[in-house]
């Protein structure tokens, strides 16, 4: 009953998110994953027992181990698709609390529609998400916030050692309700990371990534590589063709990441 899941002679089905105060949410498609992984053992093999291809498992596996402290699963993508993946503690706990939890939801909605028409249910109990198409989606923590006169500027820890600055307007910070310690969501976009090799240029952009090229596809004008910037955390960047192959983006290349601070979009949780 998770995921606007319905038993058979029911009308009343619930869309399951659990999260915790500092904590990004886990829905039934991410269990899915997770309990795939854990069956399989690879990738390739829950790819294939949930209907996506290899590249859209591998998508879901960093975008999901992006919006968490620590990963919920070990995957190392390597030369051959077969390669092995596992959960972590974490993404061990995080499925048996779900499990525990889809118990409890269905019988709590057999009992509501003991006592409530089914139809009426339905209005009452909705939820709402969010869907983006930005491709970089990344947990943090706020770590410091400095307001000037019209803008300030928020750092935000993605990981150890590893973090993002955003400038947003201070009637914006003020409307996020931002805070030491919140938990918030970067949004940035593939065509808004600029790639560098080599520390000798001077550049605005006020965040300086260090990656390294963990995955590349080359379509007939862009390129789509895939960066690992420590911590667990994996950003999206879209390049022409041309400055991928000028560049010599190939798997394990060392690069910097560039993003300007007004490009780093915050998201929050209501």
């Amino acid at each position: 009953m998770i995921a606007g899941e319905v038993e058979p002679g029911r009308r009343l089905g619930a869309r399951l998110v659990l999260f915790r105060q500092g904590r990004a949410p886990v829905s039934a498609d991410r269990v899915a994953l997770l309990r795939a992984v854990e069956e399989a053992g690879s990738i390739s093999g829950a790819s294939r027992r949930l209907g996506l291809s290899y590249r859209g498992a591998w998508d879901q596996v960093q975008a999901l181990n992006n919006l968490f402290e620590s990963p919920l699963i070990a995957a190392e993508r390597g030369r051959s698709e077969n390669a092995n993946a596992s959960l972590t503690t974490r993404g061990r706990a995080m499925v048996e609390i779900l499990d525990r939890v889809r118990t409890e939801l269905g019988a709590a909605l057999a009992r509501i529609e003991e006592h409530v028409d089914g139809d009426i249910a339905q209005d009452l109990f909705w939820s709402l998400g969010m869907k983006t198409s930005v491709r970089n989606a990344l947990r943090g923590a706020v770590k410091h916030i400095e307001c000037g006169a019209v803008n300030g500027e928020v750092v935000v820890a993605l990981a150890d050692g590893v973090e993002i600055v955003s400038i947003l307007a201070n009637r914006d910070i003020q409307a996020l309700d931002l805070g030491l310690g919140d938990a918030v969501i970067a949004l940035i976009q593939a065509g808004d990371i600029v790639l560098m090799q080599g520390e000798g240029l001077r550049t605005s952009a006020r965040n300086r990534l260090p990656a390294r090229v963990s995955g590349r596809e080359d379509g007939a004008v862009n390129s789509e590589i895939r960066l690992d910037i420590g911590g667990a955390k994996t950003l999206v960047a879209t390049v022409t063709l041309e400055s991928a192959r000028a560049l010599d983006l190939t798997p394990g290349a060392a690069v910097t990441a560039l993003v300007k601070a007004p490009h780093v979009i915050l998201a929050t949780e209501n």
